[in-house]
Protein backbone atom coordinates (compact mmCIF):
# COMPACT_ATOMS: atom_id res chain seq x y z
CA UNK A 1 0.00 0.00 0.00
CA UNK A 2 1.19 3.36 -1.11
CA UNK A 3 0.72 7.11 0.24
CA UNK A 4 0.78 9.73 -2.02
CA UNK A 5 2.29 13.09 -1.20
CA UNK A 6 3.57 16.00 -3.10
CA UNK A 7 6.95 17.73 -3.01
CA UNK A 8 7.98 20.66 -4.68
CA UNK A 9 10.01 20.29 -7.73
CA UNK A 10 13.62 20.77 -8.12
CA UNK A 11 15.15 22.74 -11.24
CA UNK A 12 16.79 19.22 -12.24
CA UNK A 13 15.61 15.96 -13.13
CA UNK A 14 14.98 15.00 -9.17
CA UNK A 15 12.51 16.09 -7.04
CA UNK A 16 12.30 18.74 -4.53
CA UNK A 17 10.80 19.00 -0.67
CA UNK A 18 7.29 18.07 0.66
CA UNK A 19 5.10 20.26 2.59
CA UNK A 20 4.28 18.92 5.75
CA UNK A 21 0.65 19.13 5.80
CA UNK A 22 0.35 18.33 2.21
CA UNK A 23 -0.66 14.86 2.37
CA UNK A 24 -3.16 14.25 -0.14
CA UNK A 25 -4.22 10.82 0.45
CA UNK A 26 -3.07 8.14 3.74
CA UNK A 27 -4.01 4.57 2.98
CA UNK A 28 -2.63 2.61 5.58
CA UNK A 29 -2.53 -1.40 5.06
CA UNK A 30 -3.99 -2.93 8.42
CA UNK A 31 -0.97 -4.94 8.74
CA UNK A 32 1.52 -2.40 8.54
CA UNK A 33 0.68 0.89 10.75
CA UNK A 34 4.17 2.18 10.65
CA UNK A 35 5.65 3.48 7.51
CA UNK A 36 9.04 1.75 7.14
CA UNK A 37 11.40 4.50 4.90
CA UNK A 38 14.45 2.36 3.64
CA UNK A 39 17.65 4.04 4.22
CA UNK A 40 18.36 4.23 0.61
CA UNK A 41 15.84 7.05 0.37
CA UNK A 42 17.49 10.01 0.68
CA UNK A 43 14.98 12.85 -0.54
CA UNK A 44 14.11 14.91 2.54
CA UNK A 45 10.51 15.48 1.95
CA UNK A 46 9.37 11.82 1.07
CA UNK A 47 11.06 10.49 4.37
CA UNK A 48 9.79 13.60 6.38
CA UNK A 49 6.36 12.10 5.10
CA UNK A 50 7.03 8.85 6.07
CA UNK A 51 8.60 9.47 9.34
CA UNK A 52 5.60 12.06 10.87
CA UNK A 53 3.06 9.39 10.34
CA UNK A 54 5.09 6.49 11.94
CA UNK A 55 6.81 8.70 15.03
CA UNK A 56 3.61 10.11 16.19
CA UNK A 57 4.30 11.75 19.58
CA UNK A 58 1.81 11.59 22.57
CA UNK A 59 1.02 15.10 23.55
CA UNK A 60 -0.43 14.51 26.85
CA UNK A 61 3.35 12.54 27.97
CA UNK A 62 5.99 14.27 30.50
CA UNK A 63 8.55 15.30 27.76
CA UNK A 64 5.64 16.75 25.82
CA UNK A 65 4.87 19.12 28.76
CA UNK A 66 8.35 20.21 29.12
CA UNK A 67 8.56 21.17 25.64
CA UNK A 68 5.07 22.81 26.88
CA UNK A 69 7.23 24.64 29.22
CA UNK A 70 10.12 25.57 26.98
CA UNK A 71 6.90 27.29 24.92
CA UNK A 72 5.94 28.97 27.62
CA UNK A 73 9.32 30.56 28.59
CA UNK A 74 9.74 32.04 25.32
CA UNK A 75 6.54 33.11 25.40
CA UNK A 76 7.01 34.36 28.45
CA UNK A 77 9.92 37.28 27.31
CA UNK A 78 7.10 37.90 24.48
CA UNK A 79 4.66 39.06 26.55
CA UNK A 80 7.75 41.84 28.04
CA UNK A 81 7.73 43.79 24.66
CA UNK A 82 3.93 43.32 24.32
CA UNK A 83 3.26 44.90 27.83
CA UNK A 84 5.64 47.89 27.45
CA UNK A 85 3.55 48.31 24.12
CA UNK A 86 0.24 48.92 25.86
CA UNK A 87 1.75 50.02 29.09
CA UNK A 88 3.26 53.11 27.54
CA UNK A 89 0.40 53.59 24.72
CA UNK A 90 -1.65 54.42 28.18
CA UNK A 91 0.14 55.75 30.88
CA UNK A 92 1.03 58.45 28.31
CA UNK A 93 -2.10 59.89 28.75
CA UNK A 94 -2.70 59.47 32.60
CA UNK A 95 -2.55 62.81 33.82
CA UNK A 96 0.03 62.40 37.29
CA UNK A 97 2.54 60.92 34.43
CA UNK A 98 2.22 64.17 32.31
CA UNK A 99 2.24 66.25 35.62
CA UNK A 100 6.05 64.18 36.73
CA UNK A 101 7.51 64.27 33.03
CA UNK A 102 5.55 66.75 31.54
CA UNK A 103 6.39 65.43 27.94
CA UNK A 104 3.02 65.86 26.08
CA UNK A 105 0.52 63.07 24.63
CA UNK A 106 2.57 64.24 21.33
CA UNK A 107 5.49 65.89 20.20
CA UNK A 108 9.04 65.27 20.11
CA UNK A 109 9.44 64.74 24.31
CA UNK A 110 7.14 61.82 23.91
CA UNK A 111 9.03 60.45 20.66
CA UNK A 112 11.83 60.40 22.65
CA UNK A 113 10.77 58.60 25.37
CA UNK A 114 9.33 55.94 23.82
CA UNK A 115 12.08 55.90 20.89
CA UNK A 116 14.62 55.70 23.12
CA UNK A 117 13.53 51.79 24.18
CA UNK A 118 14.53 50.68 20.70
CA UNK A 119 17.57 52.28 20.73
CA UNK A 120 18.38 49.87 23.62
CA UNK A 121 17.46 46.31 21.20
CA UNK A 122 19.50 47.38 18.77
CA UNK A 123 22.31 45.06 20.56
CA UNK A 124 20.96 41.90 21.06
CA UNK A 125 22.20 38.30 21.04
CA UNK A 126 21.43 34.45 22.80
CA UNK A 127 19.30 31.66 23.68
CA UNK A 128 18.33 30.15 26.70
CA UNK A 129 21.49 32.29 28.64
CA UNK A 130 19.82 35.14 26.21
CA UNK A 131 16.74 34.61 27.63
CA UNK A 132 18.47 34.87 31.62
CA UNK A 133 20.64 37.64 30.45
CA UNK A 134 17.43 39.46 29.07
CA UNK A 135 15.40 38.52 32.25
CA UNK A 136 17.62 40.25 34.10
CA UNK A 137 18.16 43.62 31.93
CA UNK A 138 14.25 43.98 32.00
CA UNK A 139 14.29 44.04 35.69
CA UNK A 140 17.37 46.51 36.16
CA UNK A 141 14.81 48.72 33.49
CA UNK A 142 11.83 48.43 35.26
CA UNK A 143 13.32 49.33 38.80
CA UNK A 144 15.01 52.62 36.76
CA UNK A 145 12.09 53.14 35.49
CA UNK A 146 9.66 53.25 38.57
CA UNK A 147 11.54 54.80 40.89
CA UNK A 148 12.24 58.01 38.18
CA UNK A 149 11.57 61.18 39.16
CA UNK A 150 12.83 63.38 36.23
CA UNK A 151 12.55 62.70 32.71
CA UNK A 152 16.43 61.88 31.85
CA UNK A 153 16.13 58.95 34.39
CA UNK A 154 13.00 57.68 32.78
CA UNK A 155 14.46 58.02 29.34
CA UNK A 156 18.32 56.33 30.79
CA UNK A 157 15.58 52.97 32.48
CA UNK A 158 13.66 52.87 29.35
CA UNK A 159 17.07 52.21 27.21
CA UNK A 160 18.20 49.80 29.90
CA UNK A 161 14.68 47.81 29.30
CA UNK A 162 14.94 47.87 25.74
CA UNK A 163 17.93 46.08 26.09
CA UNK A 164 16.76 43.50 28.01
CA UNK A 165 14.40 42.69 26.08
CA UNK A 166 16.19 42.65 22.64
CA UNK A 167 18.66 39.97 24.23
CA UNK A 168 15.98 38.37 25.47
CA UNK A 169 13.78 38.17 22.39
CA UNK A 170 16.60 37.28 20.11
CA UNK A 171 17.34 33.51 22.20
CA UNK A 172 13.33 32.95 22.91
CA UNK A 173 12.40 32.09 19.76
CA UNK A 174 15.49 30.80 18.26
CA UNK A 175 15.10 28.57 21.58
CA UNK A 176 11.36 27.82 21.18
CA UNK A 177 12.30 26.77 17.05
CA UNK A 178 15.19 24.33 17.79
CA UNK A 179 13.42 22.85 20.84
CA UNK A 180 9.99 21.89 18.99
CA UNK A 181 9.36 18.23 17.74
CA UNK A 182 9.42 19.55 13.30
CA UNK A 183 5.64 18.54 13.48
CA UNK A 184 4.58 20.81 16.15
CA UNK A 185 7.14 23.81 15.10
CA UNK A 186 4.99 26.08 13.41
CA UNK A 187 2.26 26.34 15.81
CA UNK A 188 4.64 26.62 19.22
CA UNK A 189 7.01 29.16 16.79
CA UNK A 190 4.12 31.17 15.56
CA UNK A 191 2.66 30.96 19.40
CA UNK A 192 5.84 32.95 20.92
CA UNK A 193 5.26 35.90 18.70
CA UNK A 194 1.15 36.02 20.39
CA UNK A 195 3.17 36.60 23.41
CA UNK A 196 2.78 40.08 22.91
CA UNK A 197 -1.16 40.06 23.50
CA UNK A 198 0.05 37.72 26.52
CA UNK A 199 1.29 41.20 27.57
CA UNK A 200 -0.48 43.93 26.31
CA UNK A 201 -3.68 43.18 27.15
CA UNK A 202 -3.01 42.98 31.26
CA UNK A 203 -1.28 45.87 30.71
CA UNK A 204 -4.23 46.95 29.34
CA UNK A 205 -6.72 46.06 31.58
CA UNK A 206 -4.20 47.10 35.23
CA UNK A 207 -3.75 50.87 33.84
CA UNK A 208 -7.29 51.04 32.95
CA UNK A 209 -7.99 50.09 36.85
CA UNK A 210 -5.04 52.25 37.78
CA UNK A 211 -5.88 55.10 36.04
CA UNK A 212 -8.42 56.17 38.77
CA UNK A 213 -5.46 56.40 40.84
CA UNK A 214 -4.79 59.84 41.67
CA UNK A 215 -1.34 59.98 43.07
CA UNK A 216 2.22 58.52 41.05
CA UNK A 217 0.85 55.32 41.77
CA UNK A 218 -1.07 55.40 38.71
CA UNK A 219 1.74 54.84 36.61
CA UNK A 220 3.85 53.57 38.79
CA UNK A 221 2.44 50.15 39.55
CA UNK A 222 1.33 49.17 35.95
CA UNK A 223 5.37 49.97 35.71
CA UNK A 224 6.60 47.85 38.52
CA UNK A 225 4.65 45.04 37.48
CA UNK A 226 6.31 44.43 34.02
CA UNK A 227 9.18 42.69 35.82
CA UNK A 228 6.33 40.39 36.61
CA UNK A 229 7.02 37.74 33.80
CA UNK A 230 11.19 38.54 33.69
CA UNK A 231 10.98 37.31 37.17
CA UNK A 232 9.40 34.14 35.72
CA UNK A 233 11.75 33.77 33.41
CA UNK A 234 14.81 33.96 35.48
CA UNK A 235 13.24 31.56 38.32
CA UNK A 236 12.64 28.92 36.22
CA UNK A 237 14.68 29.11 32.29
CA UNK A 238 17.75 26.96 33.90
CA UNK A 239 15.26 24.39 35.11
CA UNK A 240 15.05 23.33 31.55
CA UNK A 241 16.85 21.67 28.85
CA UNK A 242 19.07 23.38 26.33
CA UNK A 243 18.00 23.43 22.36
CA UNK A 244 19.25 20.47 20.56
CA UNK A 245 20.33 22.26 17.62
CA UNK A 246 23.02 24.96 19.90
CA UNK A 247 24.19 21.36 21.82
CA UNK A 248 25.09 19.87 18.96
CA UNK A 249 26.91 23.19 17.19
CA UNK A 250 28.86 23.31 20.38
CA UNK A 251 29.91 19.77 20.11
CA UNK A 252 28.07 18.31 22.18
CA UNK A 253 26.53 15.52 19.83
CA UNK A 254 25.01 13.20 22.38
CA UNK A 255 23.62 15.29 24.89
CA UNK A 256 21.95 16.66 21.53
CA UNK A 257 20.27 13.32 20.74
CA UNK A 258 19.49 12.21 23.93
CA UNK A 259 16.90 15.45 23.75
CA UNK A 260 15.54 14.64 20.21
CA UNK A 261 15.51 10.52 21.68
CA UNK A 262 13.39 11.99 25.16
CA UNK A 263 11.72 14.93 23.59
CA UNK A 264 10.78 14.43 19.82
CA UNK A 265 11.01 10.31 19.72
CA UNK A 266 9.33 8.75 22.96
CA UNK A 267 12.18 7.32 24.18
CA UNK A 268 12.73 5.82 21.36
CA UNK A 269 15.98 6.93 19.37
CA UNK A 270 15.47 4.87 16.53
CA UNK A 271 11.91 7.09 16.20
CA UNK A 272 11.89 7.88 12.65
CA UNK A 273 11.36 11.44 13.23
CA UNK A 274 14.51 11.12 15.33
CA UNK A 275 16.91 9.42 12.34
CA UNK A 276 15.69 12.18 10.19
CA UNK A 277 16.81 15.06 12.19
CA UNK A 278 19.79 13.11 13.19
CA UNK A 279 20.82 13.04 9.75
CA UNK A 280 19.88 16.88 8.72
CA UNK A 281 22.19 17.67 11.80
CA UNK A 282 24.99 15.72 10.50
CA UNK A 283 24.66 16.99 7.43
CA UNK A 284 23.55 20.56 8.07
CA UNK A 285 25.33 22.00 10.96
CA UNK A 286 29.11 22.74 10.72
CA UNK A 287 31.35 22.25 14.00
CA UNK A 288 33.60 25.07 12.79
CA UNK A 289 30.91 27.41 11.27
CA UNK A 290 30.69 31.20 11.34
CA UNK A 291 28.14 30.51 14.52
CA UNK A 292 31.00 29.91 16.58
CA UNK A 293 32.55 33.19 15.21
CA UNK A 294 30.82 36.07 17.32
CA UNK A 295 31.94 38.94 14.64
CA UNK A 296 31.46 36.92 11.66
CA UNK A 297 28.30 37.46 9.88
CA UNK A 298 29.54 36.12 6.65
CA UNK A 299 27.01 33.16 6.69
CA UNK A 300 24.10 36.06 5.86
CA UNK A 301 26.13 37.13 2.91
CA UNK A 302 28.17 34.93 1.21
CA UNK A 303 26.16 33.08 -1.34
CA UNK A 304 23.01 33.64 -3.46
CA UNK A 305 21.18 30.93 -1.23
CA UNK A 306 22.16 33.21 1.66
CA UNK A 307 21.52 36.11 0.34
CA UNK A 308 17.62 35.37 -0.43
CA UNK A 309 17.53 33.95 3.20
CA UNK A 310 18.36 37.27 4.34
CA UNK A 311 16.48 39.29 2.05
CA UNK A 312 13.36 37.63 3.32
CA UNK A 313 14.45 38.01 7.23
CA UNK A 314 14.69 41.99 6.12
CA UNK A 315 12.14 42.04 4.64
CA UNK A 316 9.94 40.72 7.29
CA UNK A 317 11.94 42.74 9.87
CA UNK A 318 10.98 45.99 7.94
CA UNK A 319 7.66 45.23 7.09
CA UNK A 320 6.37 44.10 9.93
CA UNK A 321 6.85 47.30 11.77
CA UNK A 322 6.59 49.73 9.03
CA UNK A 323 3.07 48.60 7.98
CA UNK A 324 0.98 50.99 10.49
CA UNK A 325 1.25 48.98 13.79
CA UNK A 326 3.42 51.78 15.04
CA UNK A 327 -0.35 53.82 15.60
CA UNK A 328 -0.80 51.10 18.19
CA UNK A 329 1.71 52.79 20.73
CA UNK A 330 -0.67 55.93 20.09
CA UNK A 331 -4.36 54.19 19.93
CA UNK A 332 -5.82 56.19 22.81
CA UNK A 333 -4.95 59.59 20.85
CA UNK A 334 -6.18 57.87 17.56
CA UNK A 335 -9.70 57.46 19.44
CA UNK A 336 -8.96 60.56 21.02
CA UNK A 337 -9.68 62.53 17.42
CA UNK A 338 -12.54 60.41 16.85
CA UNK A 339 -14.52 62.06 19.78
CA UNK A 340 -13.85 59.00 22.08
CA UNK A 341 -13.43 61.18 26.09
CA UNK A 342 -10.72 59.61 28.60
CA UNK A 343 -12.30 56.56 29.96
CA UNK A 344 -13.35 55.70 26.71
CA UNK A 345 -10.16 55.76 25.41
CA UNK A 346 -9.11 52.99 28.25
CA UNK A 347 -11.79 51.06 27.60
CA UNK A 348 -10.83 50.69 23.22
CA UNK A 349 -7.48 50.08 24.27
CA UNK A 350 -8.26 46.96 26.06
CA UNK A 351 -10.69 45.85 23.87
CA UNK A 352 -8.35 46.43 20.76
CA UNK A 353 -5.93 44.30 22.45
CA UNK A 354 -8.57 41.48 23.30
CA UNK A 355 -9.48 41.03 19.04
CA UNK A 356 -5.93 41.16 17.82
CA UNK A 357 -5.20 38.07 20.20
CA UNK A 358 -8.01 36.33 19.55
CA UNK A 359 -7.03 37.16 15.59
CA UNK A 360 -3.60 36.34 15.85
CA UNK A 361 -4.21 32.84 18.13
CA UNK A 362 -6.74 32.12 15.04
CA UNK A 363 -3.58 32.07 13.04
CA UNK A 364 -1.62 30.44 14.96
CA UNK A 365 -4.04 27.62 14.68
CA UNK A 366 -3.78 27.44 11.36
CA UNK A 367 -0.02 28.24 10.72
CA UNK A 368 0.76 24.37 9.83
CA UNK A 369 -1.63 24.38 7.12
CA UNK A 370 -1.41 28.34 6.33
CA UNK A 371 0.57 29.20 2.91
CA UNK A 372 3.16 32.37 3.90
CA UNK A 373 2.84 34.11 0.65
CA UNK A 374 -0.73 34.34 0.35
CA UNK A 375 -1.45 35.38 4.25
CA UNK A 376 1.59 37.69 3.53
CA UNK A 377 0.32 39.41 0.55
CA UNK A 378 -3.61 39.27 1.23
CA UNK A 379 -2.86 40.40 4.81
CA UNK A 380 -0.72 43.48 3.47
CA UNK A 381 -3.14 44.47 1.09
CA UNK A 382 -6.36 44.08 3.73
CA UNK A 383 -3.73 46.51 6.12
CA UNK A 384 -4.06 49.07 3.08
CA UNK A 385 -7.79 49.01 2.57
CA UNK A 386 -8.71 49.12 6.41
CA UNK A 387 -5.61 52.45 6.91
CA UNK A 388 -7.58 54.13 4.14
CA UNK A 389 -10.69 53.40 5.53
CA UNK A 390 -9.54 55.17 8.41
CA UNK A 391 -8.50 57.88 6.91
CA UNK A 392 -11.14 58.90 5.16
CA UNK A 393 -13.45 59.02 8.43
CA UNK A 394 -10.77 60.39 10.35
CA UNK A 395 -11.07 63.45 7.57
CA UNK A 396 -14.37 63.74 7.81
CA UNK A 397 -14.66 63.88 11.72
CA UNK A 398 -12.12 66.43 11.49
CA UNK A 399 -14.46 68.69 9.05
CA UNK A 400 -17.21 68.82 12.34
CA UNK A 401 -17.66 71.71 14.40
CA UNK A 402 -18.20 71.44 18.36
CA UNK A 403 -21.36 70.37 17.01
CA UNK A 404 -23.70 68.83 15.17
CA UNK A 405 -21.05 65.77 14.65
CA UNK A 406 -22.25 62.69 13.20
CA UNK A 407 -21.43 59.69 15.76
CA UNK A 408 -21.26 57.11 13.22
CA UNK A 409 -18.67 58.53 11.54
CA UNK A 410 -16.34 58.42 14.82
CA UNK A 411 -17.43 54.77 15.61
CA UNK A 412 -16.69 53.62 11.37
CA UNK A 413 -13.59 55.43 12.03
CA UNK A 414 -13.19 53.43 15.47
CA UNK A 415 -13.81 50.10 13.36
CA UNK A 416 -11.77 50.60 10.77
CA UNK A 417 -8.68 51.13 13.06
CA UNK A 418 -9.84 48.04 14.74
CA UNK A 419 -9.83 45.78 11.28
CA UNK A 420 -6.40 47.34 10.40
CA UNK A 421 -5.30 46.14 13.65
CA UNK A 422 -6.97 42.19 13.18
CA UNK A 423 -5.49 42.51 9.93
CA UNK A 424 -1.64 42.90 10.70
CA UNK A 425 -2.30 40.80 13.90
CA UNK A 426 -3.12 37.77 11.68
CA UNK A 427 -0.81 38.10 8.95
CA UNK A 428 2.58 39.28 10.70
CA UNK A 429 1.44 38.21 14.40
CA UNK A 430 2.25 34.60 13.85
CA UNK A 431 4.22 35.03 10.94
CA UNK A 432 6.88 37.82 12.02
CA UNK A 433 9.21 34.77 14.39
CA UNK A 434 8.19 31.68 11.74
CA UNK A 435 9.13 32.94 8.87
CA UNK A 436 12.18 34.18 9.06
CA UNK A 437 12.96 31.05 11.31
CA UNK A 438 12.28 28.77 8.81
CA UNK A 439 14.10 30.75 6.41
CA UNK A 440 17.64 30.45 7.74
CA UNK A 441 19.92 27.89 8.05
CA UNK A 442 21.09 26.32 11.20
CA UNK A 443 24.43 28.13 11.73
CA UNK A 444 22.95 31.58 10.81
CA UNK A 445 19.72 31.43 12.68
CA UNK A 446 20.96 33.27 15.58
CA UNK A 447 22.26 35.44 13.94
CA UNK A 448 19.90 36.07 11.33
CA UNK A 449 17.75 36.51 14.57
CA UNK A 450 19.57 39.17 16.08
CA UNK A 451 20.07 40.53 12.35
CA UNK A 452 15.87 41.06 12.31
CA UNK A 453 16.01 42.21 15.99
CA UNK A 454 18.12 45.05 14.45
CA UNK A 455 16.29 45.92 11.83
CA UNK A 456 13.13 45.86 13.69
CA UNK A 457 14.56 48.24 16.45
CA UNK A 458 16.03 50.72 13.82
CA UNK A 459 12.52 50.70 12.12
CA UNK A 460 10.52 51.21 15.26
CA UNK A 461 13.02 54.11 16.44
CA UNK A 462 12.07 56.09 13.31
CA UNK A 463 8.59 55.15 13.95
CA UNK A 464 8.08 55.57 17.56
CA UNK A 465 10.29 59.21 17.24
CA UNK A 466 8.20 60.27 14.32
CA UNK A 467 4.71 59.32 14.94
CA UNK A 468 3.90 61.48 17.90
CA UNK A 469 5.28 64.75 16.04
CA UNK A 470 3.43 63.81 12.61
CA UNK A 471 0.43 63.15 14.51
CA UNK A 472 0.62 66.23 16.20
CA UNK A 473 1.18 68.66 13.25
CA UNK A 474 -0.63 66.68 10.13
CA UNK A 475 -2.65 64.74 12.22
CA UNK A 476 -4.70 62.10 10.51
CA UNK A 477 -3.20 62.53 7.17
CA UNK A 478 0.20 61.03 8.70
CA UNK A 479 -1.75 57.66 8.30
CA UNK A 480 -1.68 58.55 4.38
CA UNK A 481 1.91 57.38 4.61
CA UNK A 482 1.15 54.05 5.83
CA UNK A 483 -1.79 53.57 3.17
CA UNK A 484 0.79 54.28 0.10
CA UNK A 485 3.50 51.97 1.68
CA UNK A 486 1.64 49.19 2.71
CA UNK A 487 0.83 49.03 -0.93
CA UNK A 488 4.51 49.02 -1.74
CA UNK A 489 4.95 46.06 0.66
CA UNK A 490 1.92 44.32 -1.06
CA UNK A 491 3.75 44.45 -4.26
CA UNK A 492 6.93 43.37 -3.09
CA UNK A 493 5.65 40.26 -1.24
CA UNK A 494 3.89 39.04 -4.46
CA UNK A 495 7.24 39.17 -6.60
CA UNK A 496 9.75 38.05 -4.03
CA UNK A 497 8.30 36.47 -1.13
CA UNK A 498 9.54 32.72 -0.82
CA UNK A 499 6.79 30.15 0.09
CA UNK A 500 8.19 28.28 3.24
CA UNK A 501 5.11 26.28 4.14
CA UNK A 502 5.25 22.84 4.93
CA UNK A 503 8.97 22.28 4.83
CA UNK A 504 11.64 20.97 7.04
CA UNK A 505 14.25 23.35 8.02
CA UNK A 506 17.06 21.95 6.33
CA UNK A 507 15.34 21.07 2.75
CA UNK A 508 14.62 24.83 1.82
CA UNK A 509 18.19 24.78 0.68
CA UNK A 510 17.37 23.49 -2.34
CA UNK A 511 14.68 26.36 -3.15
CA UNK A 512 17.15 28.77 -2.09
CA UNK A 513 19.67 27.70 -4.35
CA UNK A 514 17.27 27.46 -7.18
CA UNK A 515 17.79 30.43 -10.08
CA UNK A 516 14.20 31.47 -8.81
CA UNK A 517 13.22 30.66 -5.33
CA UNK A 518 10.26 31.97 -5.50
CA UNK A 519 9.07 30.55 -8.84
CA UNK A 520 10.80 26.69 -7.39
CA UNK A 521 9.35 27.49 -4.17
CA UNK A 522 5.62 26.92 -5.74
CA UNK A 523 6.25 24.00 -8.01
CA UNK A 524 4.65 20.72 -6.78
CA UNK A 525 5.07 17.36 -8.11
CA UNK A 526 3.43 14.41 -6.85
CA UNK A 527 5.52 10.99 -5.45
CA UNK A 528 4.57 7.47 -4.69
CA UNK A 529 6.03 6.59 -0.76
CA UNK A 530 5.69 2.36 -0.63
CA UNK A 531 5.29 1.65 3.31
CA UNK A 532 6.66 -1.70 2.60
CA UNK A 533 9.98 -0.84 0.70
CA UNK A 534 10.36 3.04 1.05
CA UNK A 535 10.62 3.64 -2.26
CA UNK A 536 9.62 6.93 -3.44
CA UNK A 537 9.40 7.98 -7.13
CA UNK A 538 7.41 10.92 -9.01
CA UNK A 539 4.87 10.26 -11.30
CA UNK A 540 3.47 14.08 -12.41
CA UNK A 541 4.17 17.48 -11.96
CA UNK A 542 1.45 19.70 -10.93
Amino acid sequence: MATTTTHPQRQDSTYDTKEKDSIEQIERHPQHPEIIVDEKVHDPGARFAAAKIAGKLDPWSRASFTIYACALMAFLCSMGNGYDGSLMTAINAMEYYQKQFNSGRLGSKTGIIFSIYTVGQMAGFGRRGGMFAGAWGIVVGVAVIASSHTRAQFIGGRFLLGFGIAIATTGAPTYILECSPPQWRGRLTSLYNTGWFGGSIPAAGITLGTSAIKSNWSWKIPLILQAVPASLVISFVWFLPESPRFLYQNGRKEEAYDFLTKYHGNGDRNNPIVQLEIDEFEEAIRLDGSDKRWWDYSDLVKTKNARWRSLMVFLMGLFGQMSGNGLGYFNVDIYKSLGYNTHMQFILNLVNSLVQAVTAWVAVSLTDRMPRRKVLVTGTALCCLMLAANAGFSAKWATYGATNKNLNVGRAGAASFFLFNSAYAFTYTPLQSLYPAECLENTARAKGVAMKIFVISCTSFINLLCTPIALQNIQWRFILVFVGWDAFETIIWYFFAVETQGRTLEELDVIFSSPNPVAASKQKSLAIVDEEHGVVRVVAAK
